[in-house]
């Protein structure tokens, strides 16, 4: 047995960070942690209070208000972003240590999304804030307009467990570029990576009161939804907690920016070569076990080529290498929390029990006694109207649907609540953008998977509204105001 490794160094686990500084907590409770490798104590950690949010708003709507970070220009806002990009960027060994013991996520898994995807996000967004036009002069009948582009006000970003430092660049530099201060509020799943993001946040030195960072359970979430002085939501999540984010927020118009889940289709077309895009549906369907809002987890085939591909994907997820998170030589560790391996144990219950057959996976690896370890699960024989292949698993499983021509399978695609994420596999990349065109979803890959993290990125339907990362996803944490500079469309 591989020696589990040690915490990486944590700052303030008895403190909240409140405004960019570490403070006591006013009422907060003690949480444990534990790893989801082995269920195994961590540490414990002081969880916020409704009074620790009550103060992270203030600091924030004075910062807004009173400070100067709004009315910094946009290249003074964005050195600091710099700084803080480098600070993040300097405890990349500590951060996915971080994450690996709290929530399964393997180093190799972090390192790609951190030091890859994170490192670009956050990088280009910050050079592509510096040449944004954030005032325009137009004419118009009336006389010359100016338009200005001015932040929100102070933000509320809710992450997920998935993501807790690539999020960064999704969502919370995009709107500190646009001039807004913003509480981040982490999932609780990654308590100890979110301690040293904020030590990086208050290594840059922001302004006071610009960033706080409160790991809150639901009960002050729910609080700082409904904060009549958070001006905007930023949520990456569910479709239902989205549901209740609005609902919360409806009394005040509150703005809201929703990046939610999906049902992502890979559509195989029949000149698709498999030996080529395996590994892209492998990798598609179950990175990080499948708790990814963007996962293949639907495949289309036709008919002709069903058994094959549906062989040949279940022959490579049979050679995924289930274990450990430090263990380097595995492919896939646990899954982050114990709900979601029941969740995913109760979705392939419902699909058998709906006809599916599963063709491997399906149970709990044998050789984990504790851990919420799932096997990659490939199920067929799936109908588009069954639970699993409309309702999202966020696991590491994937429905074979079949389909009859093309146009079936654009159909079955677009059968869905959801519209995120999508891909199209095929040996003519005309064919395939053709029918990447047809489908009704915010992304789609063209022989491969995944999104692009430095361009707008966001969904339709239930998958959410609002673009995150690139100029769009800054402009996003702006209103337009109008100044009438000259003449009258008004008679006197």
């Amino acid at each position: 047995m591989l020696q589990k490794p040690d915490l990486p160094d944590l700052p303030a686990l008895d403190k909240v960070f409140i405004g960019g500084s570490w403070q006591a907590s006013q009422g907060g409770t003690e949480k444990q942690i534990f790893c989801p490798a082995d269920e195994e104590f961590l540490t414990s950690v002081t969880e916020p209070s409704t009074a620790d949010a009550d103060a992270a708003v203030s600091a924030a709507r004075k910062a807004f208000d009173e400070g100067p970070w709004p009315r910094m220009s946009v290249e003074e806002r964005a050195k600091v972003c710099d700084r803080f990009a480098d600070a993040l960027e300097a405890r990349f060994d500590r951060m996915n240590m971080a994450w690996m013991l709290e929530a399964g996520a393997p180093l190799a898994h972090g390192e790609m999304i951190n030091n890859g995807a994170g490192t670009a996000s956050w990088r280009d967004t910050i050079a592509k804030a510096r040449s944004l036009a954030f005032e325009e002069t137009r004419p118009s009948d009336a006389g010359e307009v100016l338009l200005i582009r001015e932040p929100i006000g102070p933000v509320l970003a809710i992450l997920t467990y998935n993501g807790p430092v690539v999020l960064m660049g999704m969502k919370v530099i995009p709107a500190l570029l646009a001039g807004c201060p913003v509480i981040i509020k982490p999932a609780p799943e990654t308590d100890l990576t979110s301690r040293i993001v904020a030590e990086a946040i208050e290594e840059a030195d922001f302004p006071p009161g610009v960033v706080s960072m409160l790991t809150a359970g639901i009960e002050v979430t729910q609080h700082l939804v409904e904060h009549p002085d958070v001006d905007m939501i930023s949520l990456t999540g569910g479709t239902a907690i989205a549901i209740d984010v609005i609902r919360r927020s409806s009394y005040r118009l509150a703005r809201t920016s929703l990046e939610l889940g999906g049902k992502s289709p890979a559509i195989v077309a029949d000149d698709a070569d498999l030996p080529t895009i395996l590994p892209h549906l492998v990798g598609g369907s179950t990175g990080f076990q499948g708790q990814v809002c963007v996962t293949l987890s639907r495949v289309l085939v036709s008919r002709n080529r069903y058994d094959e591909v549906t062989e040949a994907l279940a022959s490579a997820y049979d050679d995924l290498k289930i274990g450990l998170p430090w263990d380097e030589t595995i492919d896939r560790g646990p899954l982050a929390v114990e709900r979601a391996r029941d969740r995913a144990e109760a979705a392939v219950a419902g699909a058998v029990k709906q006809g599916a057959s599963i063709v491997t996976g399906g149970k709990r690896p044998a050789q984990f006694q504790r851990g919420w370890y799932y096997e990659p699960t490939l199920l067929a024989g799936i109908d588009n109207s069954m639970d699993i292949a409309q309702e999202e698993v966020f696991g590491p499983v994937t429905a074979m649907i079949p389909y009859d021509d093309m146009d079936d399978a654009i159909r079955i695609a677009n059968d869905s609540k959801y519209g995120l994420a999508a891909s199209v596999f095929s040996g003519s990349t005309e064919t395939a953008i053709q029918v990447a065109r047809q489908i009704r979803s915010g992304g789609v890959a063209i022989n491969t998977a995944g999104v692009s993290l430095t361009e707008p990125f966001g969904g339709v339907k239930q998958s959410g509204w609002g673009r995150e990362c690139g100029a769009e996803g800054v402009l996003e944490f702006t209103d337009i105001k109008q100044m009438l500079l000259s003449g009258s469309s008004i008679a006197s």
